[in-house]
C-alpha cells in the first residue's frame, strides 16, 4: 500500500485493503520534531526463541486467530515452539485454516460475549495476543462492539485469568487528531466506518491504564504480499502513512513476547521501507521509550 493505514488485524473482521491503497498522505503536522524522533528499522528476524525466552512465556492465547493477521500470528508462534491457544467464533473454520499441530488447540471464544465466557477460554496462558477487528455490516456501532468493548473484555478477562501479558495489533493514526492529520484521507475513510479509529485508541487506553504488561503495534496499511524492504519502527502518534505485510506485523508480535524486557509498556509504530536499514527487532524495540 503506497499511503495506507492498517485496517482490522487479521483474525478480525476489517474493512477491505483497496480502500487503502489509493489513499494520500495527510500533511505532516508542522510542530513536529523530526530530529527528537529516532527511527529504527528491521527486517524480519525469523531464529527460533531461545530456550530462556521459552521459559517465560510458553502458552499464547490468540484472539482473532483465523483472520488474516492472525493466522500468521498463529502460525509464527507454532514455529517458534510455543503452545497456542487459538479463540475462534467458528471453530470449524479454524480447524480447516489453521495448521494442524499437536501445539494448537482450537477454542470457541467471542470478545462480544463479555469477560466471563473469555475467562475460561484463555486461562492458563501466559499471554495473550489480540488481533481482532469488526467486520462491515450494516451494523454502525459494529467497531465499537469488537475494537473498543470487544478489547476491553479481553483485558478484563486477562485480569480475573491472571495472564500478565498483553499484545495488542492496533493502527497507525489511531490518534490522528493529536497528530494534526484529521484530514489525512486515510483517517476520513476509516472513520467513516463507525469511527474506528476512536474506538481503537479507547481500546488503547483502556489498555494503558489497566495495570497489564502491554504492546500496542500499530501498523500501516496491510499488505498480503510477501515482506518488500525493512522495518521501521517508531514511537506512537508519529507515522501518518505507509504500508507493511501481514507476515512482517506477525514476527513483530512474537517478538514482543521474547523480548519482554524491551518491549513491555511501549507503543510502537510499524512500516516497511525499501531503503531502511536492517537491524535486529529485539534493537528496535530497545530504542523506543516506554509509554
Amino acid at each position: 500500500m503506497a499511503t495506507a493505514l492498517h485496517t482490522i488485524a487479521a483474525a478480525r473482521p476489517r474493512l477491505p485493503l483497496a480502500a487503502f491503497a489509493c489513499l494520500c498522505p495527510g500533511p505532516r503536522p508542522a510542530t513536529r520534531k523530526l530530529s527528537l524522533t529516532s527511527t529504527a528499522v528491521s527486517t524480519i528476524d525469523s531464529a527460533p526463541a531461545s530456550s530462556s525466552d521459552a521459559k517465560k512465556t510458553t502458552t499464547v492465547f490468540v484472539a482473532g486467530s483465523t483472520g488474516r493477521t492472525g493466522k500468521r500470528v498463529v502460525e509464527k508462534l507454532l514455529e517458534r515452539g510455543f503452545g497456542v491457544v487459538a479463540g475462534t467464533t467458528d471453530v470449524g473454520r479454524a480447524r480447516r485454516s489453521l495448521p494442524q499441530d499437536p501445539n494448537l488447540r482450537l477454542v470457541r471464544a467471542d470478545v462480544m460475549e463479555g469477560t466471563d465466557k473469555l475467562v475460561d477460554a484463555i486461562r492458563g496462558a501466559d499471554a495473550v495476543v489480540c488481533a481482532t477487528g469488526f467486520r462491515r455490516s450494516f451494523d454502525p456501532f459494529a467497531p465499537w462492539k469488537v475494537d473498543n468493548f470487544g478489547t476491553v473484555n479481553l483485558v478484563e478477562a486477562c485480569r480475573k485469568a491472571g495472564v500478565t501479558r498483553f499484545i495488542l495489533i492496533s493502527s497507525i493514526l489511531v490518534n490522528g487528531a493529536a497528530m494534526g492529520q484529521l484530514l489525512n484521507p486515510a483517517c476520513i475513510v476509516l472513520n467513516l466506518f463507525g469511527l474506528v479509529l476512536v474506538a481503537k485508541l479507547q481500546a488503547e487506553k483502556h489498555i494503558r491504564s489497566s495495570g497489564i504488561n502491554y504492546t500496542i503495534i500499530r501498523p500501516g496499511g496491510l499488505t498480503e504480499q510477501p515482506p518488500k524492504g525493512n522495518i521501521v519502527m517508531e514511537p506512537e502518534d508519529t507515522l501518518y502513512e505507509g504500508s507493511i505485510s501481514r507476515q512482517q506485523v506477525a514476527e513483530v508480535a512474537v517478538e514482543a513476547l521474547l523480548c519482554r524486557e524491551e518491549s513491555s509498556y511501549k507503543v510502537v509504530e510499524i512500516v516497511t521501507r525499501a531503503e531502511a536499514h536492517n537491524r535486529p527487532l529485539k534493537d528496535l524495540f530497545a530504542s523506543i521509550k516506554q509509554s
